[in-house]
This record gives structure tokens, sequence and C-alpha cells, in this order.
């Protein structure tokens, strides 16, 4: 392709993405997949100008009114800025790229002339920028991130705006972590452990995974450290009556599997039956062979009461805004609006007490979502003890030493990881236990129902008015 049809390419690509046809990788995925001619140099080029864009899209924004008579930007007008500001094109490269000829754009118009002349030699930011346009993100999350950084809002939002590496999970139930390391060192991979997951190994550089032995043999998985963590925490052992409640296309299922070395019964359940079925690939790929998949028809599916107090751990990845993952996906922010956060709490809240039925006394429930907005987190676990005595969060650093046997990064009872501290995506979770009844109590409570259903009403209207 030429420089003008890789620019063409993007404009048409972000015209689609900006018009909410979907998320960006799956529309710029999509594309890829349609047109398999298209060379690899092309996906980058044509990737790294969608991208740059959607990192840092409130910035350009922000330049583009201010050369433009303050006209609201185009799809065009931000890739030329782009180009400009982040990439380093010339002001005439940009217009001989553009001659509208066969896949080509158009020539600039007057007014992108303006924005291609005007941001030359221009720096991204700029001193009367607002915090949330310097930094990249919807200026109503403002408060949300002061409320929880406090003075290192710029710190962690501008590690937000990078691109994040590539987290692989090696799968326990063929091999460990050197092994897999050898493996795709043998097919030209460096990867490198991860710092806080024993599972893990992170690569810095784009690499054809779908192609690898490695991977195809199913001795690794893409997944996040932050996620990986999230699983370990669940210490699912071999043996247990196990719950992915939210499993989706089953990432965190595979790793609780492996965790449980097949051995025991792990219920994969979603609302969403294609998207368990998506899972069958995967799990076979893995070798999971102890993994039962459940569609339910909403969180409060009958199959839940009817297997009430059952389970030894219940996962609860919960639906959440992902504001932890706009690394990976810088999309994300700029669809978010403040009704989601307001309706994925109500949901959030409704799954975590539906899901809590399951857990029998003894047991875990693990709350996880990649988010790092405190209502969606700790806000949650707050509302949720305080309506639910029968259970008790249970330490994070406890948790920690018995799953992952190193120092825990944080000091809370609950976890926030982010990817300025620890280099993960943004992560939470959350452990909480339900207690075992006091036997002593039960007998007198069972003794008091026995009473109860013994007596006429007569007796028990006087044995009322003689307590009282």
């Amino acid at each position: 392709m030429t420089p003008g049809a890789r620019l063409q390419t993007a404009i048409e690509l972000l015209a689609e993405i900006g018009e909410g046809h979907g998320a960006a990788d799956d529309v710029v995925g999509g594309f890829f997949r349609r047109h398999r001619f298209v060379g690899a140099k092309d996906r980058a080029a044509i990737s790294e100008h969608i991208y740059s864009i959607l990192r840092h899209r409130a910035s350009i924004d922000w330049w583009i009114r201010r050369v433009n008579g303050n006209q609201q930007p185009d799809a065009r007008q931000r890739l030329f800025a782009t180009l400009i500001m982040i990439e380093g094109w010339e002001p005439e490269t940009v217009a001989k790229a553009c001659d509208g000829d066969r896949f080509r754009p158009n020539p600039l118009g007057i007014l992108e002339q303006q924005v291609v002349k005007g941001l030359k030699g221009r720096s991204l930011n700029h001193p009367e920028m607002p915090r949330p346009v310097r930094l990249n993100y919807p200026d109503w999350l403002d408060p949300h991130w002061e409320g929880l950084f406090g003075d290192r809002v710029d710190a962690e939002m501008a590690v937000m705006t990078e691109t994040a590496p590539l987290d692989l999970r090696v799968n326990r139930l063929k091999g460990n972590r050197l092994d897999a390391r050898s493996a795709l060192s043998d097919e030209g991979v460096e990867a490198l452990p991860t710092p806080l997951s024993p599972t893990g190994l992170r690569v810095y550089k784009r690499i054809p995974l779908a192609t690898l032995d490695v991977f195809k043999s199913g001795r690794i998985e893409v997944q996040d450290e932050g996620s990986q963590i999230a699983a370990l925490l669940a210490l699912a052992k071999p043996g247990m009556r196990v719950v992915d409640f939210c499993a989706g296309a089953g990432g965190k299922t595979l790793a609780l599997a492996a965790g449980m070395q097949n051995k025991g019964h792990l219920v994969a359940c979603d609302i969403s039956a294609p998207r368990l079925e998506r899972a069958v690939v995967r799990l076979r790929r893995a070798g999971v062979s102890n993994v039962e998949r459940k569609p339910l028809t909403s969180e409060r599916d009958k199959w839940v009461k009817r297997h009430a107090e059952s389970f030894d751990r219940v996962f609860v990845d919960a639906p959440c805004t992902g504001t932890g993952t706009w690394r990976r996906n810088p999309d994300a922010k700029w669809r978010l609006r403040p009704l989601d956060l307001e309706e994925l709490s109500v949901l959030q809240a409704s799954i975590l007490d539906s899901a809590a039925r399951l857990v029998k006394p003894g047991g875990r429930l693990i709350y996880a979502t990649c988010s790092m907005l405190p209502a969606e987190n700790d806000g949650q676990i707050v509302n949720f003890l305080g309506s639910h005595p029968a259970f008790d969060l249970v330490p994070m650093a406890g948790v920690w030493k018995d799953a992952i046997g190193t120092p825990c990064p944080v000091e809370t009872d609950t976890l926030q990881l982010t990817p300025a501290r620890h280099g993960t995506d943004g992560f939470f979770v959350a452990v909480m236990e339900r207690r075992v009844p006091d036997p002593v109590v039960a007998e007198e409570e069972a003794a008091a129902d026995e009473t109860a259903e013994v007596l006429s009403p007569e007796a028990a209207d006087a044995a009322v008015v003689e307590a009282a």
C-alpha cells in the first residue's frame, strides 16, 4: 500500500469507530481479516495511525480547535494533526499523500491546510490544557481519579496513554514457565517473567502469536498479569467445586482449571451462550476437561437457587467500565458516560448478591473487575458486607501469601493494581468468606424453630406476652 492508501484506510476505520460500529479492536481486526492481502508493515502503520489518535484524542482535539476556529474535529483532521504532532510528518508530505488518486485521500481543504500548517513544530502538551485534556480522559472522571489517586493523578493517568506489553499465561496443565519461555525463544520470541504472577511471561514487541507452535499446542494463553493474579487469588484447588460466574470467553476459566489440575468440578456461567461456545476451542487447546458450561438467563437464574451453598469458590469477574484496560482499549474511554457507571454499579451489586448464594459455609466469594473506579470496587464490597453479615472480608496479605508466596504489593485488605504502580492493567480483587455457623448457636436456633412449629397460635401469643 502507498502511504496515502494507508491514510485513507485509517480515515475510514476511524469514522466507523466514531460512528459506534464497534470497538476499535473489532473494527480494525475485522478489516484486516477481510483484507488478508494487506501486508504486515501496512497493518502496523494503519494501526499506529488509529491508536495514536485514540490514545491522545482530547489533546489532539484541543489543538485542532485552537487553530481551526473552534470547529468540531473530524477523522481527517484528527489524522492529519496526529501525523504532524506525534508521528513527525512534514506538512508537504501530508499534502503529497492526499492527492485524491485511487485509494488515497482527497486533497486537503482550507481548514485542513490550516490545521497542518498551524500545528507544525507544536508539542502535544500545552500549559493551558485542563488536566483531563492533557492526560486524555473524559473530564467527568476527574473527581473520581482525584479521590482515588490524590496527588498521583498525573503519574497514574499518564501511563494510561502508553501501549501495554503482551502478557502471556503459562498453562500449568502442560508445563512450567521455564519450559514455555524456552519454547518461545526457539521460535524467535524473547519473553521475560512477569514480576508479580508466577505463571506469566511478558513480550514487548508484536508477534504472530497464532502461528506459534507453543500457542497452538495450548502451552500459553494471552492474559494480562493482573487477570492472572485475580484467578490465582481464588485459590481454586484440585477436587473443589468452583463457579466462574461471569465466564465470558473463558480466560479466567482456563486459569482456574489449571489451578485445579483438571480435578474437581468447574462451572463456567454466562448470560451469553455464544460467548461460552467460543470458549470451547480454547478449553480443548489447553487440555481442560473438568469444565461444565452453563448459560444463564440472568444473574438471578433459577439454577443459582437450586445450587445454593454448594460451591467452595465462586469467582465473579463482574461487568465493569474497563477503565483499567485503557492502555489496550483506548477507544473505550471516549465511549464511557456517567450513566454507564451508574447502571453498571447497580448490575454489579445484583450479580454479587446472587452469586453469593452459591458459596457454601467456609467457601469463598472472589469479586474482581478490570476497573480502577472506587464505586465499582471498594464501594461494592462495603455495601455487600453491610447487607450480608454471613460474609467476612479476608485480608489480602494472607490471601496473597497463600496464593502467590511473595510479599503482597498493597497494604490494604483488598487489591487494587494499577499500570503505573504495578505494570499490570488496572485490576481490583476482593476475597470474602462465608462464615461457618457456630454449632451451639445453630442448635439453639433449630430448637427455637422447632418449638415455634409445635406451639398453637394461642400458645405462641401467650409466650410472646409472657416474654414481654
